[in-house]
Parts: C-alpha cells; sequence; structure tokens
C-alpha cells in the first residue's frame, strides 16, 4: 500500500460550491487554500476536489473541454499548483478528480473528429460507420449522437448527451466495420493521452487521482478483463514515474477495481455491497428502522476482505455529490452513531464537505449544471451565520445556487464554538482513529454480531496486536449479546450509554447507544 494512504482520512471539496474568494458567487481555488487549516484541524489530511477543469459545464464539470486547464471561474493552473504546495506543506495530499471516459462535445478534440476528413483525432472517440447505426447493444454505451456534423455516423456517448465516448477499443467485436480492438492505433492513442494528463498534474503536484466511471472505457466489456488490464498498463507507468500517486476508481467492485491496480475503490449508491442499506434507502439500519437488515452489507464485506486483503481498501464516504446528504433520513443523534461507525471502520473514510455539520439536503431544487436531483446536495458552504452563510461576498442573487433557506441551518462557526457539536463529535472519532491501529484503515475487521431486523453491530478490530471493539445499537430498545469480553477492554468514547453485564453474563446494549472499546 502506497505509505500516504494508511492513514488518509479524506474531505471532498466541490469546488464550486465551497468557498468564494473572489465575490463572483462561485466557489473557486483560492477559497480551498484559504480553508486547508479547517479542514485540517477537523482532522481530515487528504482532499478529493471534484473536477476543477475547463468545461461548459453541462454536467457541472463533468464534461470536460480541457484537460490541461483550471476552468477560469477557479482560478488559474499557478492557483492549483500553491493549493498543492500549501497542503504539502501541511502534511495534506490532494486528488483530483479525472474524468477518462468521456469530454464534453466543445472540446477540440471532439471538434476535429467530427470532421469528415479523416485526421488524428478521427478514432479517437466511439463512432459507427453509418449516421444510422444505433448501439443499443453496446455495453457502456447509453445513447448516440447523430446529424451534428457532416461526418456520416453515430457517435456513442457515456452518459448525456454531451458527453461523446472516448475510443479505448472493444473487448467483443460484434461489428468489424466500426469497433475496434483495444490495441488499435485510436484507442492507443486515447490511453497514451490519460496518460500525459496524469503525469501533467502530478509533475505539478497532484498526489493522485479518484477516477469517475472507471469501469467504463473499454466497451462491449462484459467481464471487465480489458479494462481490467488497461488500468493495470496505467498503474504501471504510475509505479515507474510516480509511485506514490493513489488511484481510486468509481467503480463499486472492488474485486474488479483492485485487481486493475486501483489502491481504492467505494462503497457506492449503486452496485451490491449494501452500502445504501446503512444511511439511506428505504429501511436505513442507522435510521433505526426493524425492517432494517445490516447483515447484506456484513456479509458483502466478509467476502470482500477474504478475497482482497493485503491488496487495497474499500472506502467509506459519509456521501458524495450524487447522493442525499446523509442528514436527509437521519436525524443528529442517528448520524453520531452512523459516524461512529464510519470512522471505527477500515478503508480511508471520506467526508462530504457540510457532512460534518450536519448540512441539509434540499429537494425539488431546479436543476444547476446537471444536477437534477443531486442539485439540493451540493448548495453552497455554510461557514457562519452571515451573508450568504459566509461562503460569498456576491449578492444572493449571483451565487452558483441557492443557499439552504432555512434560517436555523446549520453552520462551521458555531458548531466549533459549541463543544458537544457533531463537528467535534467527529473531529474526536478521528482523533482516537489515528491513534489506535486497530482502528485504522488497514486494520482487519469482523462482524461479531449483525444480523437482519432489530440487531445491534458489535465489530471486531485488530492491527498488529492491538485490538478493540465498536458497538452500535440505533433502535429504541436495549438489545443483548454475547460477552465478548467486556472486563477486559477499555472505553475510548461513548453515546448515550456504555454497554453493561447482566446478571445472566450478557451484554446489554443501552438503546441509541455507541461505544468504542480497546481490548487492554
Amino acid at each position: 500500500m502506497i505509505k500516504w494512504l494508511e492513514d488518509a482520512v479524506f474531505y471532498e471539496v466541490y469546488p464550486q460550491s465551497f468557498r468564494d474568494s473572489n465575490g463572483d458567487g462561485i466557489g473557486d481555488i483560492p477559497g480551498i487554500t484559504e480553508k486547508l487549516e479547517y479542514i485540517q484541524e477537523l482532522g481530515c489530511n487528504a482532499l478529493w476536489i471534484n473536477p476543477c477543469f475547463t468545461s461548459p459545464f453541462y454536467d457541472a464539470g463533468y464534461d470536460v473541454e480541457d484537460y490541461y486547464s483550471v476552468a477560469p471561474r477557479y482560478g488559474t493552473n499557478e492557483d492549483l499548483k500553491k493549493l498543492f504546495e500549501a497542503a504539502h506543506q501541511r502534511g495534506m495530499h490532494v486528488l483530483l478528480d479525472l474524468v477518462p471516459g468521456h469530454t464534453a462535445v466543445t472540446h477540440p478534440w471532439f471538434q476535429e473528429s467530427m470532421k469528415a476528413e479523416k485526421n488524428e483525432y478521427t478514432d479517437r472517440y466511439v463512432w459507427t460507420d453509418s449516421l444510422y447505426k444505433r448501439m443499443e447493444d453496446v455495453k457502456g454505451i447509453v445513447s448516440v449522437l447523430r446529424g451534428i456534423s457532416p461526418r456520416p455516423a453515430s457517435c456513442g456517448v457515456n452518459c448525456f448527451s454531451t458527453q461523446p465516448a472516448l475510443n479505448y477499443g472493444f473487448a467483443n467485436i460484434t461489428d468489424a466495420g466500426w469497433q475496434q480492438p483495444t490495441d488499435a492505433p485510436g484507442p492507443m492513442a486515447t490511453r497514451e493521452e490519460l496518460k500525459n494528463i496524469m503525469r501533467f498534474w502530478l509533475t505539478l503536484g497532484c498526489d493522485g487521482f479518484r477516477v469517475d466511471m472507471a469501469g467504463s472505457l473499454v466497451k462491449n466489456d462484459e467481464d471487465k478483463k480489458e479494462t481490467i488490464r488497461l488500468w493495470q498498463d496505467v498503474r504501471a507507468f504510475l509505479n515507474k514515474e510516480f509511485p506514490e500517486a493513489a488511484l481510486v476508481s468509481e467503480w463499486g467492485k472492488p474485486e474488479v477495481a483492485l485487481e486493475a491496480g486501483f489502491d481504492m475503490d467505494f462503497y457506492l449508491h449503486f452496485g451490491d455491497t449494501g452500502y445504501m442499506d446503512l444511511f439511506r434507502g428505504d429501511h436505513p439500519y442507522f435510521g433505526g428502522d426493524p425492517e432494517s437488515d445490516i447483515s447484506v452489507f456484513a456479509g458483502i464485506f466478509a467476502k470482500n476482505q477474504e478475497n482482497l486483503r493485503g491488496k487495497g481498501m474499500m472506502c467509506m464516504p459519509s456521501g458524495n455529490h450524487d447522493m442525499a446528504r446523509i442528514s436527509y433520513q437521519l436525524d443528529e443523534e442517528q448520524m453520531r452513531l452512523a459516524y461512529g461507525f464510519i470512522y471505527g471502520f477500515p478503508g480511508a473514510p471520506f467526508l462530504y464537505y457540510g457532512d460534518e455539520i450536519g448540512m441539509r439536503y434540499i429537494p425539488d431544487m431546479i436543476s444547476v449544471e446537471g444536477g437534477y436531483e443531486r442539485t439540493g446536495s451540493r448548495t453552497p458552504m455554510q461557514w457562519s451565520k452571515g451573508v450568504n452563510g459566509d461562503f460569498s461576498s456576491a449578492p444572493s442573487r449571483m451565487l452558483y445556487m441557492a443557499m439552504d433557506p432555512d434560517t436555523d441551518r446549520p453552520d462551521a462557526e458555531s458548531q466549533m464554538a459549541q463543544e458537544d457539536s457533531l463537528y467535534h463529535w467527529i473531529q474526536r472519532l478521528i482523533v482516537l482513529r489515528k491513534a489506535y491501529p486497530c482502528f485504522g484503515n488497514d486494520g482487519y475487521a469482523e462482524f461479531v454480531k449483525a444480523e437482519k431486523g432489530c440487531s445491534p453491530i458489535v465489530l471486531k478490530r485488530e492491527k498488529e496486536g492491538s485490538c478493540g471493539y465498536v458497538v452500535l445499537n440505533p433502535f429504541d430498545q436495549p438489545l443483548f449479546v454475547e460477552d465478548f469480553g467486556i472486563d477486559q477492554t477499555e472505553q475510548l468514547i461513548c453515546r448515550g450509554g456504555a454497554p453493561k453485564k447482566t446478571e445472566d453474563h450478557q451484554l446489554e446494549i443501552a438503546a441509541k447507544s455507541m461505544a468504542w472499546l480497546l481490548v487492554k
């Protein structure tokens, strides 16, 4: 494992909503640099910054127009370099969000690729050989663009119609007239350009990348073998030139992503990890729903840990820019217990900006830059009770998007001043996580108790002779488990009442409680 990842605790920054330093209503790179002290004081020592490259912003920057330049609304390449330097001076690391699978329709590569005359970029994107051919049966393509240029062909798209798919080749060729193998000149040129982009930012001071839609690159690749080979090639390049560069995948399938050479994969709002049953969905466990089933997540985790131990990490986020905030279905006490789990769990934890103060998801907001239902999770950071929450000095009509309209909205300044706030609860958990190796990123974990229905969690953590337990009960009534040797433990942190022995030598786990216990 890359050394700095062993104790990394990440903070996700959505740049346009984090901090506006120049009063234009949009967050920017200098604004992030300005708040590094805040992020570090919270306990996070690494950042993931959502896309900050030049873009037409039909999809909030996930439609890149120039991979080599910072979008002017965020600042300059020099501003980003200064951010890297300031972070490194604090012992922090920075991941950029890399979007390798598609570009914006306005990207110069695509503009050249649309031309009827063959050129360097003709095969840089996935095109058919006929204007009227469709791609319904192509794995990895969701739709097509046609009739947009003199080129008599249709171009595949990965997501929105503004995001044409870059060509990394096909694993299974069903139409040799236009589908190219992964080692054809066009796909290989795309792959080498991906390495050039990574090389550019790593040389400037970036510490690695979170990779958007990492499993989407090679088309018709149902078992992902060719996509795995592609990323293994990229990992080999990094190992040679930038061995400390981290790769985090948006894949949601650790058995695939870690084999492909990624250092970490995420629990996500899609896939079959059981993650959504924890904090969201119809029956969230930490919502105290008696119909919840924590055993699904526990079983999938156990299988993955057995198969993947030593190969990398699966990361637990509080949320991200693509899902409703953790506060949407959990109240503050439930969030405290949820964070007791997140920071007691193995893998590098990721905290979405504002989740540390319980920022709210705002439903039914008008979509901003392709956010749609996700827009309510992307509102400006609430730094204080001042004008615009001290996010920006611009008139409110000029803000990137509207603030949470609630006059009682949470803010960082108030929570930092309140000793028992959610902010300080998370801060304490991070301190303990770093102080005791068994609760850290790469320790072993075993669910001693995790069943369907009203079941507590007893999670055993171990690393190099250090051993501890995370004990949780999010339900309204006390629950009971077999004594795992509580007399031999020291309580590190507790909420809602400590576990205690009963007369029949069981353990009573108090209602709505959580504790970290260290084996003496």
